[in-house]
């Protein structure tokens, strides 16, 4: 597939129909939403209304995450929630009506793909999500992979808190989601005598305050979803929970008045990074992921499947960051762990300044970008299925520059590693090697920029990062379980 190729994500939820058309590393590039509805065929008419608005002819295909029961690999809504698609034949009308292949998923699982590709559950193995909107969905991975048991496996909105509770859509009383999704939280604060106005920040605002009443409110809403999350823990192992959708920062800081008390079962838990854009980035990797032959149940990191073609494309691993950050560290350790060719930019160029006797500040610029060309030029001559670890700075060009060397030299998927360390901290590391440089690299005079540069200086953020603080031990174990989950498919 070119690396043009696009798709459309779209998230059905309760409240919020939402649709984006989206790279081929996850970047959003246009979006629209619309109102939900809980008749299916208002809804699917407003689905098919959105991706005819978003489509373009480097869309080659459309994910869609659906609240309830999905059987994926059948692209089968079996049941729903508080909006059930299971009598609308939602992949193949939406097929039919688009022209574009269709790939249908739970909507927790698409999110958690987003957060492994690209959010809080990058690096992780084991994770567990909960999604805190009208309803509760949820997801689990081991191995990076999604736990589908015959299909459906995940639906962890509907584990029992209370056998005597609330009446559940699902059929059952007590689950958690009767108790701790946005529609519970209203009724709780109905319940409590407070009007429909009142936000849970107002709640948090009044606990701080100290009201009890609102206290009363977030211990109720929160203490439920603590018990699924044990619940979870002890099931799963999971080494990371996290707590996605509208309400997922409100419900992980609520979890604060109801914290775990059973040793057993204790487990980070932390707030989603990609919020309401975790579900149309999570579908379309996953639809640009099935287009290029990717088992649908595996880590969407736009990796290809390695068995079903004669030629793999080139990987790339740019370690990027500002001088003195750490990053030739960072990519010595990782060329060695995982057998990869290593180019750096200093590779390249300290030797012609050595034979040429070095120069003025520009003429090392001039030899910098002839390098950074040279290194690109050297991928593009590698045998097709290398991957290269590539030491650079690569915010002293403009992007479009890399995007173009890395057409050129055929890379069909890069991962970022970002080394940064505070300004002082750089500085501090560059007057140490002001005599080990060759001639020609600039000298104290550029410890003040260097010290600016590092304030305003950001990774790349085009596919999948892993973010490094030099100032720390670097795990080097576990960026090397990173990459081999995002991108070592093959060697």
């Amino acid at each position: 597939m070119p690396l043009s190729s696009m798709a459309i994500g779209i998230d059905i939820g309760g409240t919020n129909l939402r649709a984006a058309r989206i790279s081929g590393t996850g970047e959003i590039l246009d979006r629209i939403s619309e109102k939900s509805a809980p008749d299916p065929e208002l809804v699917l008419s407003r689905i098919a209304e959105m991706v005819r608005r978003l489509d373009s002819p480097e869309v080659a295909a459309i994910g869609i995450g659906v609240p309830g029961r999905v059987d994926a690999r059948l692209g089968a809504v079996l049941s729903g929630g508080y909006v059930n698609l299971a009598s609308v034949s939602l992949a193949q009308r939406l097929e039919s009506l688009a022209g574009k292949p269709v790939v249908i998923d739970n909507d927790c699982n698409m999110a958690l793909v987003a957060e492994m590709a690209l959010g809080a559950a990058r690096g992780h193995e084991s994770i567990v999500m909960f999604t805190i909107g009208t309803g509760i969905g949820g997801a689990v991975v081991q191995d990076r992979r999604i736990v589908r048991g015959k299909g459906t496996a995940g639906q962890l909105g509907h584990i029992t808190v209370d056998i005597s509770g609330e009446a559940c859509v699902c059929g059952r009383r007590g689950c958690v989601e009767t108790t701790s999704s946005g529609t519970a939280l209203g009724r709780h604060i109905a319940r409590a005598g407070l009007g429909p106005d009142v936000s849970v920040d107002q709640l948090f605002a009044r606990d701080a305050g100290g009201d009890p009443l609102a206290r009363g409110i977030l211990e109720a809403w929160a203490g439920p979803l603590r018990a699924a999350i044990d619940t979870t823990v002890a099931m799963f192992a999971p080494d990371l929970v996290l707590l996605g959708g509208g309400l997922g920062l409100a419900a992980h800081r609520a979890l604060a008045r109801a914290p775990a008390l059973a040793p057993w079962y204790q487990c980070p838990v932390e707030p989603a990074q990609l919020g309401d854009d975790a579900g149309v980035i999570g579908a379309g990797l996953q639809a640009l992921a099935a287009q290029t032959s990717v088992a649908t149940v595996s880590l969407p990191s736009a990796r290809l499947d390695r068995a079903s073609r004669a030629v793999p494309g080139r990987r790339a691993v740019l370690v990027n960051g500002i001088p003195a950050s750490g990053k030739s560290t960072v990519s010595r350790g990782i060329a060695e762990r995982m057998g990869w060719p290593l180019l750096a930019l200093d590779t390249i160029k300290n030797p012609f300044l050595e034979v040429l006797g070095g120069g003025d500040r520009e003429f090392n610029r001039t030899l910098g970008r002839a390098s950074y060309q040279a290194i690109w030029s050297a991928v593009g001559e590698a045998p097709a299925s290398t991957v290269f670890v590539v030491d650079a700075w690569f915010g002293f060009q403009p992007r479009q520059v890399l995007e173009d060397h890395l057409r050129r030299a055929g890379v069909e998927q890069a991962a970022e590693i970002w080394c940064h360390a505070p300004g002082e901290v750089l500085a501090e590391r560059y007057r140490a090697r002001l005599d080990q440089r060759p001639a020609g690299h600039p000298g104290a005079a550029y410890i003040p920029e260097l010290i600016e540069l590092a304030k305003r200086a950001e990774p790349l953020r085009r596919g999948p990062l892993f973010d490094v603080d030099t100032t720390k031990p670097i795990a080097f174990d576990v960026i090397a379980q990173w990459l081999q989950a995002t991108i070592a498919a093959d060697t």
